[in-house]
């Protein structure tokens, strides 16, 4: 048996034994290395851990990490659903389209799936049950709404996407993940509109909707929206703050991840008074938790890329996938569908890791657009983040909902389609995400 081959069965199998994916990585690079290499070269494994995370960028990812538990905790998604149910008032489906708009506005300032999906499903599921929605139906829409997270900047994954791909400027691929991340949360709330006025899930004069504000009325309709944008405007100045001072140059990605986490603990402290000094001290506990986890994948990540790298496999496995077709249009159609499926199973620092020293060689052959690949890449690990088996964002909102993962499946077929759609209309014209950063004079290769 070749290294090559032992390296990916010893990684295969520990994922099916049950391994996490971290010592996986780890574990299979050093398999590889004493199968092909030299067992000498086992003491490489230190200095390549440590150089997996040894990169000034990667602070950004525990940073804005951060960001998101801090909005979560400070009542910043209570006062966007608040605002968004007075302005959109009591029609079919308004619940819907307030949920799809806060996940996405929730995104620009977290970065990350399951948080935005913790945060407005625990303040939404209530209102939308009380106004007629099924639990699965709620669940799943919050769950793939939040997927959007992945691709409105500051995305975690598109920052390891930066660091992973060289001579991509982070920057143009914030820049063209806004479009195509409002198109996706568009193609979602299309189907979520259409159902919920067969179905004639909420509407004028039904009890429950508005949950906590209430609907408002006619006479109190424009006082009420007033209000509620004043007490909504720190959550929305939050990424206009980050993406302005990127576009302006007034701070670099890592430096816009410390201002947010600055201006996030001013919020919470000061503005919405709901986040204590006590609080915030188990939010940093909370924060290094989960920014161990990502960077321990990191970097035994490392060791994987090592021993892929010095083998060979990585290159033999992109000169296998070349030779499959020479049209350069089935092969993205096929990596598309490989991503999606390593999306249902594995989380998106995972999958880049794993995939992109295979798929940069396929990418540089067929001429593909760094900044257009890594975002088609990054809206089908979104998919995959509310398909079932894993599901990751969809295991957050069924707990909140207290109800079981295989009720959902059909809702996310629904939404999966939808979204592929999106994904569809981007693989067909790449301007959908490269004119934004074109346009700001950004490099998008």
């Amino acid at each position: 048996m070749s290294p090559d081959l032992w390296m990916l069965l010893a990684f295969a199998g520990l994922l099916i034994a049950g391994v996490p994916v971290a010592f996986s990585l780890g574990l299979a690079g050093a398999a590889g290395i004493l199968a092909g290499l030299s067992p000498a070269m086992l003491a490489t494994l230190g200095t390549n851990t440590y150089n997996s995370i040894a990169k000034y960028p990667l602070i950004a990812i525990p940073l804005f990490i951060l960001t998101g538990l801090i909005f979560e905790r400070s009542g910043v998604a209570l006062r966007l659903v608040r605002f968004a149910q007075a302005l959109i008032g009591p029609r079919h489906g308004g619940l819907a389209l307030v949920a799809v708009l806060v996940c996405m506005i929730m995104g620009g300032m977290s970065g990350s799936g399951p948080a935005d999906a913790a945060a407005v499903a625990m303040v939404m599921l209530p209102s939308m049950t009380r106004a007629g929605y099924p639990k699965p139906f709620s669940a799943t829409l919050i769950a793939a709404s939040a997927s959007t997270a992945i691709l409105i900047p500051p995305s975690v994954a598109l920052i390891l996407y930066s660091i992973v791909v060289p001579g991509v400027d982070l920057r143009a691929l914030f820049a063209a993940g806004l479009f195509p991340g409002v198109l996706a949360g568009l193609a979602l709330l299309v189907p979520a509109l259409l159902v919920s006025r067969r179905y004639g899930w909420e509407g004028p004069g039904r009890e429950g909707h508005g949950g906590e504000i209430g609907a408002p009325t006619a006479g109190g309709e424009q006082l009420r929206v007033g209000e509620t944008f004043r007490q909504a405007l720190p959550a929305l100045f939050a990424p206009v703050l980050i993406l302005g001072g990127l576009r302006s140059g007034l701070f670099t990605p890592t430096e816009a991840a410390v201002v947010a986490v600055a201006y996030g603990v001013l919020v919470g402290l000061f503005v919405t008074r709901e986040l204590s000094l006590r609080d915030l001290w188990a939010l940093f506990g909370e924060a290094a938790v989960i920014s161990g986890v990502v960077m321990l994948i990191i970097a035994l990540a490392g060791i994987f890329a090592w021993a892929g790298t010095m083998l060979g496999t990585f290159r033999h496995l992109a000169e296998w996938i070349i030779s499959l077709s020479d049209n350069g249009v089935v092969l993205l159609v096929l990596i598309m569908l490989a991503v999606l499926a390593a999306g249902m199973l594995l989380d998106a620092i995972s999958i880049y890791l794993i995939m992109m020293p295979i798929l940069i060689p396929v990418m540089q052959h067929f001429g593909w657009n760094p900044v257009w690949f890594g975002i088609l890449l990054a809206m089908n690990i979104a998919i995959g983040q509310f398909t079932p088996p894993v599901a990751v964002n969809l295991m957050v909102t069924t707990e909140v909902a207290r109800i079981r993962l295989e009720r959902t499946v059909g809702w996310a077929l629904l939404f999966v389609v939808a979204m592929a759609a999106a994904l569809a209309l981007v693989a067909v014209f790449p301007e959908i995400a490269l004119w934004l950063p074109r346009t700001l004079g950004y490099n998008v290769g």
